[in-house]
């Protein structure tokens, strides 16, 4: 994890709006921000951690979740190739520690711009641009992760996750859990529960879909 000087690289193909930065700041990202390359299951950050910079994903992903003292965990949003946290924007823009947890999903690369230097381009209306830009898309998708959390009941939020995936979804009733910020023992009594009903039939790490408009009309409510 020893961070590495950054090249051009293909920054710029990820994230087009940076071409509209000057040259001299283009040159600042360029020779200040650092490539870290991370292996899947990294935590990148963590709740009370000082930010140390803001990152660019070039490759992988991250997810952002936030965990309750009894080790549960509601996940937040993901960070993929091409996009950029928002509590990381946060933590830096307010000078604050972190209040959620980043680990990444798979081998995943990223282009950490100093604190520094994330102050001094700020100075430039296109960088300003892209991160409320940031802050608009990621908030609209908070508030809907809100209301989902606030008003579907949790068999409602199942089918839906189970939707949309193919007909055959090779997953864990952990994993699934996790993507619901919900407990194992639960979801699998609701997955048994969809099974007695014909929606889908249960194996080993496999979930199959045998009635996906009954999934469709239960995730409806």
């Amino acid at each position: 994890m020893t961070p590495n000087p950054a090249g051009s690289g293909d920054i710029l193909a990820l994230y087009p709006i940076l071409a509209r930065l000057s040259e001299t700041a283009r040159e600042r990202l360029r020779s200040r921000a650092q490539l870290l390359k991370l292996p899947a299951g990294t935590t990148v950050f963590d709740e009370r951690q000082a930010c140390q910079g803001f990152p660019f994903v070039l490759s992988g992903s991250i997810r952002v979740v936030k965990a309750a003292p009894n080790g549960r965990e509601l996940p937040l949003y993901r960070v993929t190739q091409g996009e950029t946290c928002i509590i990381s924007s946060a933590c830096l823009l307010g000078q604050a520690p972190y209040n959620a947890r980043g680990v990444t999903e798979t081998e995943t690369t990223l282009l950490v711009l100093p604190i520094a230097d994330f102050q001094a381009l700020l100075g430039e209306a296109a960088f300003r641009d892209f991160v409320f830009q940031l802050f608009s898309e990621r908030i609209a998708d908070l508030m809907q992760l809100i209301e989902e959390v606030a008003f579907r009941k949790l068999d409602q939020r199942l089918a839906a996750l189970l939707l949309g995936k193919g007909q055959r979804l090779h997953t864990t009733h952990q994993h699934l859990a996790d993507e619901l910020g919900s407990v194992r023992e639960i979801v699998s009594r609701l997955l048994k529960g969809f099974a007695e009903q014909g929606l889908v039939a249960l194996s080993r790490e496999q979930v199959e879909i045998l009635d996906p408009a009954g999934l469709r009309r239960m995730a409806g409510g």
